[in-house]
């Protein structure tokens, strides 16, 4: 099937009317990651999954609108039907603090950084500091002969340049429309469609919309932008690169 993307959430900072936030299923490579684990997301999550079927975890960063439902998920794999150990959690030094110590060794923490490199099955992971406080991690996903990149929150001080050439997806966070530009951390969908272009990106999915924002009007402005089509991440939409 190749590589492909799931979304499991869009909301960004809380979750809106009937919606969940940041999270997304990724599968190629004979591996199953989910990346970002927002509130919400753990349910939708089963729609597609079982939660035996995830080979790893990766989140951005330490605001719980992007990690909270592994919670959940340390319960299910601690104290249910078969009880799993080692499982790979990819997240940046600020996550771990947040969470709690009881999760060792259900889950195996692997802190990364700004550069830092990983795989799970074939899939090929790096990452890349964005601009948001705190340490915030995008990440490109190579397998199956695509490219996926995942901005993650950022402000207009990073680029999806960074993750390299050839993003044949690039999910974008799209906070806000409109004349919200220079938000700290965060991006227009004015700001993200332009990005994309200027970064060569083939496919361009926004996300991490303010649950109040028109995303239709998001998605007008950053097709101006980025000179061609744009899509809304949809949840429970699978989009396959």
């Amino acid at each position: 099937m190749g590589l492909s993307v799931t979304v499991l959430g869009s909301s960004g900072s809380y979750p809106g009317r009937g919606e969940a936030c940041s999270g997304y299923l990724v599968r190629g490579a004979g591996a199953t990651v989910w990346l970002d684990a927002g509130s919400g997301t753990m349910a939708n999550l089963q729609h597609h999954v079982s939660l035996d079927d995830v080979d790893a975890v990766v989140l951005s960063h330490e605001h719980p609108d992007h990690w909270h439902d592994v919670e959940g998920f340390y319960v299910a794999m601690r104290y249910g039907e078969r009880a799993r150990r080692g499982i790979p959690v990819f997240a940046p030094a600020g996550v771990r603090g947040k969470t709690s110590k009881r999760m060792d060794p259900t889950f195996d923490w692997r802190i990364v950084r700004d550069g830092a490199t990983g795989s799970v099955g074939g899939l090929r992971l790096r990452f890349s500091r964005t601009d948001h406080g705190p340490e915030t991690l995008a990440v490109r996903i190579d397998g199956d002969g695509r490219s996926f990149g995942y901005s993650a929150d950022t402000g207009p001080g990073w680029s999806l340049a960074a993750l390299g050439d050839g993003l044949d997806l690039a999910l974008c966070e799209s906070s806000y429309c409109g004349d919200k530009a220079g938000a700290p951390g965060h991006l227009t969908a004015r700001e993200a469609g332009a990005d994309a272009r200027r970064a060569g990106v083939r496919r361009l999915l926004l996300t991490h919309f303010w649950p109040t924002v028109d995303r239709e009007q998001c998605a007008r402005e950053a097709a101006a932008a980025f000179g061609g089509p744009v899509e809304i991440a949809t949840t429970n939409e699978e989009y396959h690169l």
